[in-house]
């Protein structure tokens, strides 16, 4: 098992980043819960966002959220299964595989964190085009689609590029 560890410089790159954004997401869920969450307030900040208290006991844009107690279980058993796989692969991934892995890692662990404290996700994040609105997400959810964007850049067109990208 050890022989697919990254090498510590990489490990910390990761762990950093995944705690950053552990972090920052749990702050600003702290945030939304102690005042819109408190008081079940929408705030509008700008023409396209509002900061709306939304309880997600599903996945993402609340796909099955009818089933919490199979998704209570599921999810974080699969978001850990990914994140094991994920810190597996730092190895051979290059400096923006990496970054993404560690966006991918922190966001995670933010939403498990949430369905282990409330058995669903706190989202308060709504991005809308006069009433066409996305479905409400929080930090970890940007930093996982963040993460994936990046994961995928860079296998689709640095795939071929010299070890310069890599540590």
């Amino acid at each position: 098992m050890m022989h697919n560890l990254p090498a510590l410089p990489i490990l910390i790159r990761f762990l950093v980043i995944a705690i950053i954004v552990l972090c920052c997401d749990m702050l600003t869920k702290h945030i939304a819960l102690d005042t819109i969450f408190a008081t079940n307030t929408v705030v509008t900040v700008t023409p396209f966002l509002n900061f709306t208290p939304v309880w997600n006991e599903g996945v993402s844009f609340g796909l099955f959220s009818e089933y919490p107690d199979v998704t209570n279980m599921i999810v974080p058993v699969f978001a850990l299964f990914v994140i094991g796989w994920l810190i597996t692969e730092l190895k051979e991934s290059g400096l923006i595989q990496q970054i993404g892995a560690g966006c991918i890692c922190g966001g995670a662990n933010g939403n498990i964190v949430d369905r282990f404290r409330f058995n669903k996700v706190v989202d308060f994040i709504d991005l809308h085009i006069g009433g066409l609105h996305w479905p409400a997400f929080n930090i970890a959810d940007a930093a996982i689609f963040i993460g994936v964007i990046l994961w995928l850049y860079a296998m689709m067109f640095l795939q071929n590029t010299s070890d310069i990208m890599r540590d």
